[in-house]
């Protein structure tokens, strides 16, 4: 524990303090978020919007400069796993439970339920779902995650600094950022990062509460989410125990063996020739209209604006709230690849899946709602497992589903601790266990008691918030990191010169 800084004692205060509030009071609590989320997505939409527009053309830029050149560590690095390993990691930890969760319900509620401007029900209404779902899921979301990410790993492993968000502001502050300036980055870091991963674990629970209960009966409720938290909490501290080599590693592989294989077994046993035509015309349809769909502001009363704030505003806070997760997570694991491979691999390759996974799950939800039976009626959790229940092999695929949930909640929480310890331990690679410990009780308590005051949404809406004042660091990040690339590249110049 001498490692531990300020950072860790402040912020298990404020989430301690946080925690009680919604306890005690959790209908004033989710009423009060509740009003100031509604008004930063009414008041600061088109500057969300704005700014992942903004993310995503840097990122790109950046890739195909020739700052893309500079490898993120010494010249000499070389990465440190694989590259179907780093694949892997990058999904378990940037969107995890996310797609089991949404991967059927999301398209099929902007097909059937709530379109954004075509007509309920209606084949342009399924495509415009499609495009969307691939929107909020796609490029804007991992060229913000980069972005974050590649100044993360820049200074850590370039510049040999302490791996905290604070480090990254640097170049624009110098030195303030050692001093208590850098400890109120990195606090809000850090609660930003355990709120978003408890409120995922409170998914994760409901979820796996849901399919239990489908396939054997189990009750559903808070004590048996209270059981699978718990259990999810001794296998997860049991990995981040392990190492990131060992117990991240052998999840994030077995969480895309599973992934793959539900895929195409949906692929197999959904309608096939349906789902790769209505993905070869969505994605294509995404492509094209990227533009357009990243600036959709809705400002007229007749364009819809209710579905904007409903989704896409929501969602571009919900990313940016676990940026500082995520973002430390993969600069962790990208050490010794080239600017260049890691932005683009980290933009294109998740894009395609997730689009992929969503035009296959979007697309027999819609068939099943169409053909055999009503989904639109079900909550989000149960949509998944009462549309495999008329498709072929639907008691394997329940199964299947459960288990990648499961491993999801166990990598997603596993990676947490290992953030959450490094950036409360001065930015350390390898954090004390003891401190690994703390926080993965920590976030299993969090979302234990938000289970059970009913406060997700709550929680949700906090860490909505608290992605507005982390947006403005992220911006600071980017320009830091631009900044840093020019100067890296010019030492690199005359380097080469005096040769």
């Amino acid at each position: 524990m001498k490692k531990v800084s300020k950072v860790f004692y402040i912020t298990l205060a404020l989430i301690a303090l946080t925690v009680v509030f919604g306890v005690i009071a959790p209908q004033k609590y989710e009423s009060i978020t509740g009003n100031i989320q509604s008004f930063v997505s009414t008041s600061f939409g088109w500057y969300y919007l704005l700014l992942m527009a903004v993310f995503l053309v840097m990122a790109l830029i950046i890739a195909i400069s020739p700052y893309g050149r500079i490898r993120l560590g010494k010249d000499t690095d070389r990465p440190d796993f694989s590259t179907a390993t780093w694949i892997a990691m990058l999904f378990s930890a940037g969107m995890g439970i996310g797609l089991v969760f949404y991967g059927a319900s999301e398209p099929l509620s902007h097909y059937a339920i709530s379109p954004a401007t075509e007509e309920a029900g209606t084949g342009a209404a399924l495509k415009e779902g499609l495009t969307i779902s691939y929107l909020h899921w796609g490029a804007p979301v991992w060229a913000m995650y980069g972005i974050t990410a590649l100044a993360l790993a820049f200074f850590q492993f370039r510049k040999n600094e302490p791996g905290l968000i604070s480090s990254t502001l640097k170049p624009i502050f110098g030195d303030k950022m050692n001093g208590p300036w850098g400890v109120v980055v990195d606090v809000l870091a850090v609660f930003a990062t355990a709120f978003g991963v408890a409120t995922s674990l409170g998914f994760g629970a409901v979820q796996i509460n849901a399919g239990l209960n489908h396939l054997f009966g189990l009750e559903i409720g808070f004590l048996s989410q209270f059981m699978i938290i718990v259990a999810v909490t001794v296998l997860f501290i049991a990995s981040a125990w392990s190492g990131l080599s060992k117990g991240i590693k052998y999840l994030s592989n077995t969480n895309m063996v599973l992934a793959v294989l539900l895929l195409i077994i949906i692929l197999v046993v959904g309608p096939t020739l349906l789902i790769l035509n209505l993905f070869t015309e969505t994605f294509g349809m995404y492509l094209q209209n990227l533009l357009q769909m990243s600036f959709r502001t809705a400002p007229l009363g007749e364009d819809n604006r209710s579905f904007v704030d409903g989704w896409t505003i929501f969602y571009w806070a919900w990313w940016i709230s676990w940026a500082p997760f995520v973002g430390m997570f993969i600069a962790r694991v990208s050490r010794g690849r080239t600017v260049r491979e890691f932005l683009l691999g980290v933009i294109i390759i998740p894009t395609v899946f997730a689009s992929f996974w969503f035009a296959a799950f979007g697309t027999t939800a819609a068939f099943v709602n169409d053909s055999i039976t009503d989904l639109s009626g079900f909550s989000t959790e149960l949509v998944l497992f009462n549309m495999f229940d008329q498709l072929p092999m639907s008691i394997v695929l329940s199964i299947i589903a459960i288990l990648l949930i499961a491993s999801f909640f166990i990598t997603s929480a596993d990676s947490a601790t290992f953030v959450l310890g490094m950036q409360s331990t001065h930015g350390s690679l390898t954090p004390p266990n003891t401190v690994k410990l703390i926080w993965g009780i920590s976030q299993s308590m969090i979302a234990i008691l938000l289970l059970y005051v009913g406060g997700l949404q709550a929680i949700q809406n906090t860490i909505i918030i608290a992605a507005l004042p982390f947006s403005f660091v992220m911006i600071l990040m980017t320009i830091g990191i631009l900044k840093a690339l020019k100067e890296e590249r010019q030492r690199m110049e005359k380097l080469a010169k005096g040769k």
